[in-house]
């Protein structure tokens, strides 16, 4: 039998099979072993709830911004950060955008670098140079008196505000995610990852996220080591204070006092709106 021939024979057997069998593959009237049973349904519904309540959700995502901007820039308008610039006298140099990048810690610069290779010949392209050299430093040389004025024209362009994002995300954002999921933990806890990484930077030295997160380990387990999630989550956000208190800069700890121990004290592992906290006395809220 040719190949065409046998197509057309299984053909015409398909067409008197019971429809039963051709969709569940078993006789009419028996139960299908491949048909989901109810528990079989919770769990998926489980694990689509589970999901959702990682931070990479587009909604939590969005909650994690203006929790951030809030304390960063006293704002839940986090996309009106893209022209923000200012030396805040922390030893970084220029703070600018959606979340502070500075001139003396090398993401600003990477940032440019980026942006350059988007949009060649754009507006803050002629600071590379300028960027490299002040690179762990907190010096302007070579940026003022035009540095601020550029910047802030560059933040109209569109390009440049999805550099800034881009960047965000894979500095930042995703390795905080990353390594919460990784630890077992819930939104609140990818986003406590997450405003650390952003403060301290993603590096290993004590003070740094790798070693805020070291020393939290040696005080409790995450749950993926079967610990508590409250209790890991309390460790970090101490050892979290005192690399804060470290900087005279950030020595106000109200981001974690007011807003994310008031998260973990009612227990909102997910981020569930309405969210209600204070950063630097300031009241702010989330209501959907």
């Amino acid at each position: 039998m040719s190949p065409m021939s046998r197509r057309i024979g299984l053909a015409a057997v398909a067409v008197t099979v019971p429809a039963a069998l051709i969709f569940t593959g078993v006789g009419v009237g028996q139960a299908s072993d491949h048909l989901p049973s109810s528990a079989d349904v919770h769990r998926h519904s489980a694990h689509k709830a589970a999901a959702a309540s990682n931070l990479d959700d587009p909604a939590k995502k969005e909650i994690a911004m203006k929790l951030v901007s809030s304390a960063e820039n006293s704002s839940l308008d986090w996309r009106a950060q893209f022209q923000y610039i200012e030396d805040i006298g922390d030893g970084r140099g220029y703070t600018a955008g959606i979340i502070g990048f500075c001139s003396g810690t090398g993401d600003m610069l990477e940032l440019v670098e980026y942006y350059t290779q988007q949009k060649p010949g754009n507006v803050l392209a002629k600071y590379l140079p300028a960027l490299r050299e002040v690179d762990g430093t907190d010096s302007h040389d070579g940026l003022d008196p035009n540095f601020t004025k550029d910047w802030k024209k560059a933040a109209a362009d569109k390009v440049f505000q999805d550099a800034q994002e881009h960047e965000r995300d894979r500095v930042y954002f995703n390795p905080a995610v990353q390594r919460g999921k990784g630890d077992g933990l819930g939104a609140l806890g990818q986003f406590i990852y997450y405003d650390a990484i952003v403060m301290h930077g993603p590096g290993d030295s004590e003070y740094s996220f790798g070693g805020i997160r070291k020393t939290a380990l040696s005080k409790a387990k995450p749950p993926a080591q079967g610990g508590n999630e409250t209790t890991y989550l309390n460790a970090f956000l101490d050892a979290r204070k005192e690399a804060m208190k470290s900087e005279e800069a950030h020595s106000d700890t109200s981001r974690v006092d007011t807003e994310q121990r008031k998260f973990l004290n009612e227990k909102n592992f997910d981020l569930t709106p309405p969210l209600r906290w204070a950063v630097y006395g300031e009241p702010f809220e989330i209501n959907s």
